[in-house]
């Protein structure tokens, strides 16, 4: 039977794809354990900023997305503010089909200050572990 789809890559494909999801799911990793000890020394401004690092990683991952969801949930909880508390709600009901179909703004923090919709600038230090190219400024010579 003939292949009628361009659904399957080469093996290098495949070994490159899953380099960059090991890649990024350490990064991922880093940021939750970052957030975990900042909780730990009683940071909440820390937790907090390391979660939104977090989630700018976990949003082509739609189990690293949900599970940055709800630990975002877990500190909104934990602070008692009812704002983030329903929107982080509700981001958990779009987190897992917005990863799966690639619908997700990119750069986005994930917590209910911002919309959920609104791409935002990734920082310099996640762009390579999210596949984005570094950008140039006029101080690196690109600018006209």
């Amino acid at each position: 039977m003939a292949r009628t789809s361009m659904t399957r890559g080469t093996p290098a494909d495949s070994s490159a794809a899953a380099s960059a999801r090991s890649t990024l799911l350490a990064a991922w990793s880093e940021e939750r354990a970052a957030a975990r000890s900042a909780r730990g020394r009683g940071d909440v401004a820390g937790e907090w900023r390391h979660l939104e690092r977090a989630h700018i990683l976990s949003q082509p991952l739609a189990g690293a997305h949900v599970r940055t969801h709800l630990a975002m949930l877990t500190c909104a909880l934990r602070r008692r503010q009812a704002r983030e508390i329903v929107g982080q709600v509700m981001r958990l009901v779009v987190a897992g089909p917005g990863s799966w179909t690639g619908r997700y703004p990119v750069g986005n923090t994930g917590g209910a200050d911002v919309s959920a919709f609104r791409p935002m600038p990734v920082p310099d230090d996640l762009r390579a572990a999210l596949g984005i190219e570094a950008r140039v400024t006029e101080a690196d010579g690109g600018g006209s």
